[in-house]
């Protein structure tokens, strides 16, 4: 989870338009919202929402000066919670790639190997710091201000037209926070870099929603940013985090702040949101933790305000809820809730924050309050609401996984539940999985959760009936087993088609009475959701099956030739159910060559992996009986087109011989081969190319003759690997190229000898693909290194 100021993702329409558009992405239309920002978290927000695609998101960061001289963390996105606590404050003389930006007044480029090596996750395990960050000094007039730190989709070197953009981005920042700073201290009378009276800074001002104001900017305890350490002063002012203005406007509005963290399920109300619904404020008139809704909620209201509230769990973006809410010592306030859900990289909600406003007093004089529900039909309604947007949130689900993200994003915050733990039956046995894929902060609770209720789940699944505790009961198990910490729960048996699909146990932090209409949900609910979760394991079972038959018709390993060294990945689609026709292989040839295969067959079916398996035997016969490469392709190709099918496939097909580097090449359609030469430059073969198999029997390819020097590396790819929706393909091949130079600069095998160096280099190309939210094309890859003399 995201410790640090909250940055606003874009709206749903905007999410919509393709990030490649020049509308949706111009870098002018970005520094033009740049200044009109109002902190630090708003700047970052809109770059990563506003600026080129090429900036991630994930692991971007904003540094401010403080009074003291250091760099303090004002904004983030995607930084775990380790990096906030060892970055969380940067001293300027160090040598982290904050200082040194500052220190060279120049943008400081860190590559993937350097933020893996450097600053890894020991958390997480090996891969997680392979992302390129370019950290950007913010001056002006020769004044510091701070740092801005961008993660980068770039593999390599940044080329000057992005470098441009970035830095342009950079000063537009500079001078913003400059406007801002140079405001809060016109309107404190302290200089910059000072605090009011020598007072040390608390950052306990009254948080005001959605724009950074709310308590995730200041930390729970009214700390940092972060949660770590004092606040900082002119960057706390910079950030957005006590705006004076703001936060006057609010509170003469009437207005009340809240924040909802979805991770932890933690929620902080500010003093004038406790006025609002009625009940008294916190004694220290800071923020608090916020009231449980279930007990102030009006019961009518209670199934509306969870419908909207999945409804915009599962959308994202800006809500608004109105509901009544009991006032302490008796009597009725009907709020507006009016807020947003954020969403991470991944789009998943996390947080949501905003602001609650007595309708009531907004009222016109005169005007009657609206009449309240007339008996229970109105209420039964809104529980078949959010019965049904539980249920659209489930249909979208595919795998079990995407089955419990849905359980835990949406039905748990709806429910207003601390947790939820799934079991599912495999071979007789209960088995959970909510907390391993859920993973995080709140890992270890659902493994206690999850030990705890493995007797109550096999009784209520034994039974086929949904347990219920009860008001002064809930302290033991109703088999009598051990203790239950929970105050209140539910155990649903899910069955599925007269089938046991598992169990799921459902908690609340505070005691509950469930009703008749109650139970009624909630035994709804377990039969949607064992319906999915029973889909969703019978898509992963084919899914498997399909994925393993596919790696069954690939090489198990690749033949150790004398002279080289190489190295092959292998990554199916994510998406869909089908298998692919992607392949490749690499063949002991006469004469001591070697020949390298790869090949796509056209869609993703049992008949692409078949015609894939045809192919690779009888390009594999060709090119052993010693034909050359476009002999071989141009017999592939009339064979191919002879099937009784309508797919034709890509292919490359090239041969060398390790004792001159003599190489071979012809290409049918296929994505041309690159050449990672001995001086650091990755360059695309010139190869003309053909039709792809089958496509003309008649066709003829080119025999292209070339030259491996000793040294030199080749890489061989199908065009899943650099293809991505949200860029043009071009400039993914041009990523690519880049992150292969810097590669051959820092970690060729000339350093650490070739075949670890080929195993890292996959390893990085299939990283950049892995990283994607999704991955609609197999991926296959062959890397080729031809030995010098002395390996």
């Amino acid at each position: 989870m995201d410790l640090s100021s909250p940055w606003l993702p874009p709206s749903e329409d905007e999410s919509r338009t393709p990030r490649s558009s020049p509308t949706a992405r111009s870098a002018m239309r970005c520094v033009r919202l740049l200044l009109g920002c109002a902190g630090a978290a708003e700047l970052l927000g809109t770059i990563l929402a506003e600026g080129p695609g090429w900036i991630t998101g994930e692991g971007s960061a904003l540094y401010l000066l403080d009074s003291a001289g250091m760099l303090r963390l004002a904004a983030s996105h995607g930084l775990p919670e380790w990096a906030h606590e060892r970055y969380g404050v940067v001293d300027p003389a160090g040598d982290l790639p904050a200082a040194m930006a500052l220190k060279l007044r120049r943008p400081y480029l860190l590559s993937p190997e350097r933020t893996s090596v450097d600053y890894p996750n020991r958390n997480a395990g090996m891969g997680t710091g392979m992302v390129a960050i370019i950290t950007l000094p913010m001056v002006v007039d020769e004044q510091p201000i701070g740092v801005l730190a961008l993660a980068l989709a770039h593999r390599g070197t940044v080329p000057r037209r992005d470098l441009d953009v970035l830095e342009t981005l950079g000063d537009a920042c500079a001078h913003r926070l400059s406007h801002l700073l140079d405001h809060a201290s016109a309107e404190t009378g302290t200089p910059r870099g000072g605090r009011p009276g020598g007072a040390p800074a608390t950052g306990t001002g009254t948080p005001s929603g959605p724009d950074g104001n709310s308590p995730a900017g200041n930390g729970p305890n009214g700390n940092g940013p972060n949660g770590y350490g004092p606040a900082p002063d002119d960057a706390g002012r910079a950030a957005g985090l006590a705006h004076p203005m703001l936060s006057l406007a609010v509170r003469s509005a009437g207005h009340g702040a809240f924040e909802r963290d979805l991770v932890t399920g933690e929620a902080y109300w500010d003093a004038q949101a406790y006025r609002v619904a009625g009940q008294p404020p916190p004694a220290d008139g800071g923020p608090a933790a916020a009231p449980d809704l279930d007990r102030i909620v009006h019961p009518e209201d209670l199934p509306d305000f969870q419908a909207a509230l999945a409804e915009a769990l599962a959308t994202g973006g800006p809500y608004r809820i109105t509901y009544r809410v009991l006032r302490r010592g008796g009597g009725v306030v009907r709020i507006e809730e009016t807020g947003e859900v954020m969403l991470d990289v991944h789009r998943r909600p996390v947080r949501i924050a905003g602001l609650v406003a007595d309708r009531d007093r907004a009222r016109a004089p005169g005007e009657r309050p609206p009449a309240g529900r007339p008996g229970g039909a109105p209420a039964a309604g809104a529980r078949s609401a959010l019965l049904l947007a539980l249920t659209r949130a489930l249909s979208r689900a595919v795998t079990v996984r995407d089955v419990t993200t849905t359980v835990t994003d949406i039905a748990r915050p709806a429910f207003g539940a601390a947790s939820i733990v799934l079991d599912l039956v495999d071979e007789g046995r209960l088995l959970p999985v909510s907390h391993t894929v859920y993973g995080g902060p709140r890992r270890t609770e659902l493994t206690r959760l999850a030990d705890l209720s493995e007797g109550v789940m096999q009784h209520a699944l034994a039974r086929s009936t949904p347990l219920f505790s009860e008001p002064g009961r809930t302290g033991r198990a109703p088999d009598g087993g051990g203790p239950l910490t929970p105050p209140a729960w539910t155990v649903l048996p899910l069955v599925a088609s007269g089938r046991q699909v598992g169990s799921c146990l459902i908690t609340f932090a505070t005691e509950r009475a469930f009703g008749r209409e109650d139970r009624t949900l909630y035994s709804a609910f377990a039969g949607v959701l064992a319906q999915s979760l029973e889909r969703a394991r019978l898509y992963d079972t084919h899914h498997h099956r399909a994925t393993e038959l596919q790696r069954a018709m690939l090489p198990r390993t690749l033949p150790r030739l004398p002279g080289i060294a190489s190295a092959a990945r292998y990554l199916p689609s994510t998406e869909g159910m089908q298998i692919g026709g992607d392949w490749y292989d690499l063949l002991r040839l006469p004469e001591g060559r070697i020949g390298l295969v790869i090949g796509d067959v056209q869609g993703h079916n049992a008949e692409a992996t078949a015609v894939m398996g045809q192919l690779r035997s009888v390009l594999r016969a060709y090119a052993t009986d010693g034909h050359d490469p476009a002999a071989t392709l141009a017999r592939t190709s009339r064979l191919l087109s002879g099937l009784d099918t309508d797919l034709f496939a890509t292919c490359l097909y090239l041969t060398l011989d390790p004792a001159d580097g003599t190489l071979r090449a012809a290409r049918a359609g296929h994505p041309s081969p690159v050449r990672i030469t001995d001086d650091a430059k990755a360059v695309e073969l010139d190869l003309p190319g053909g039709p792809p198999l089958g496509v003309d029997p008649e066709a003829a390819y080119h025999l292209s003759v070339g030259h491996l020097a000793a040294g030199e590396t080749l890489l061989a790819y199908t065009d899943g690997l650099v293809e991505d929706r949200e860029e043009d393909y071009d400039e993914s091949v041009q990523r690519m190229l880049g992150g292969l130079e810097l590669w051959a600069r820092q970690t060729g095998p000339g350093r650490i000898g070739p075949a670890p160096a080929l195993e890292r280099l996959a390893d990085l190309l299939t990283l950049n693909v892995t990283e994607r939210r999704s991955r609609p094309d197999d991926v296959a890859l062959l890397l080729l290194h031809r030995m010098s003399a002395g390996q």
